[in-house]
């Protein structure tokens, strides 16, 4: 279908703009905080088997960390470091201990709801026996429901769609596919994986009884080197459709392991345009594997010039666009406190909008959660129209259905306590 114009807006973050987006129009054109220092620490994986995917997103951290120092309503600059946590909880509450230690008040993690959770635990934690050395917490990628549900916590902002907003959009997509029938899901054998698989049942069994469930797979996180043994699976249960939340090697392998084994069928997946699966896909995915997220490959106006910028200094493809959000919150939110204290930005962050690179989105107060455009994408030659090349592949995710905010949205049964 077209591009949606919403995704072709030039977006720019001047100060005209930010202050008429800014709750406070003043705040933002004064330049409250000009020159102050704001220490961010993100805590993921820069080794073993998803390590690739940590170090492609240190470099989108400081690429725009450097963009949005030089422009952002309240004036601040960016200092971002990395802490490698090996994908472990364990290692993520001791380099949180070793960030709090050095004095940073603001952390970002994304890759592994376990590790969420952990954090958002730890973190509550701290804040109630530390008044006024408080932490906030964005999340850039994990996207179990429960961390904005049952879990939600007023130190926790998530940035990415949620699993039940994903399977949301991407069901209601495949309810129309006719060639749908038999759905196999293969996931991480972790909260993600196991949070992907449920609402895909609710779902189609909701809006699609016609579809049956024809397997089931929860495999280890980041260990199986060779997914072999499961196409052959999937391929015996006569799946037309695969559903997975893998993400890393685990959906790169899969994918290739199905190239290689024959499997002619569907994948519906999160994160296809991640590191390596594009490669993995090549040609043979064409038509074959879509993605539902919050982003693509070709959203138009100042990102696309910021991707190409990033690809020439890189030599590598950014997709957590999540890091552009967080950046863009947080100089509205603290031009608005005009502050830098955590407890007050928190306070500007809820129920703040903006308009970002595909529209405008909203930090929902009630839950934290940001209410923004899912699109559903599918892997196909790059063309004119849609000509960014991940991995130079020649290949690229050409959207075939945008999801407003209003679609894409979920209920949440948070109570939020706040302090």
């Amino acid at each position: 279908m077209p591009q949606p114009q919403t995704t072709r807006r030039l977006f720019t973050l001047s100060l005209v703009a930010a202050a008429a987006l800014a709750p406070s129009a003043a705040f933002a054109q004064a330049k409250p905080l000009q020159g102050q220092v704001v220490k961010i620490v993100r805590i993921d994986p820069l080794s073993g088997l998803l390590g690739s995917v940590g170090i492609s997103q240190r470099k989108g951290y400081e690429f725009f960390a450097e963009k949005f120092s030089a422009s952002n309503p309240a004036g601040v600059k960016f200092e971002i470091s990395f802490i490698d946590n090996k994908l472990s909880p364990a290692e993520s509450l001791n380099a949180l201990k070793s960030a709090i230690d050095q004095g940073v008040r603001y952390v970002i993690q994304g890759n592994g709801s376990s590790v969420a959770l952990a954090l958002v635990d730890a973190i509550n934690k701290h804040n109630e026996r530390n008044p006024g050395k408080e932490v906030l917490y964005f999340n850039d990628a994990a996207v179990d429901p429960d961390l904005t549900n049952s879990k939600c916590s007023f130190w926790h902002f998530r940035f990415d769609a949620d699993t039940s907003m994903k399977i949301e959009a991407m069901t209601t997509y495949m309810k129309d596919q006719k060639d749908i029938q038999k759905v196999y899901l293969l996931n991480q054998n972790y909260s993600h994986g196991h949070q992907v698989a449920a609402f895909t049942k609710e779902n189609l069994a909701r809006k699609r009884p016609d579809v049956k469930i024809v397997g089931e797979d929860l495999h280890p996180l980041a260990q199986v080197r060779d997914f072999a043994p499961y196409i052959a699976k999937i391929k015996a249960s006569g799946a037309d459709t695969v559903v997975t939340g893998n993400w890393g090697s685990d959906l790169t392998l899969l994918i290739k392991a199905a190239n290689e084994g024959g499997y002619t069928g569907k994948f519906y997946t999160y994160y296809a345009g991640v590191t390596g699966t594009p490669t993995a896909m090549g040609t043979n995915g064409a038509g074959r594997v879509y993605q539902i997220a919050y982003n693509h490959y070709n959203m138009g106006g100042q990102m696309d010039a910021w991707m190409k910028e990033f690809k020439q200094k890189y030599n590598d493809d950014f997709y957590t666009a999540a890091t552009i959000r967080i950046y863009e919150a947080l100089g509205l939110a603290m031009a608005q406190a005009r502050s830098t204290d955590p407890l007050k930005v928190a306070h500007a962050l809820e129920g703040l909008k903006w308009k970002s690179f595909n529209g405008e989105v909203e930090m929902r107060k009630t839950d934290h959660q940001l209410q923004q455009p899912l699109y559903m994408t599918v892997w196909q030659k790059a063309d004119a129209k849609y000509p960014y090349s991940p991995e130079n592949t020649g290949m690229t995710l050409v959207p075939v259905r945008e999801f407003p905010n209003y679609v894409s949205s979920t209920p949440t049964s948070c109570q939020m306590k706040r302090p």
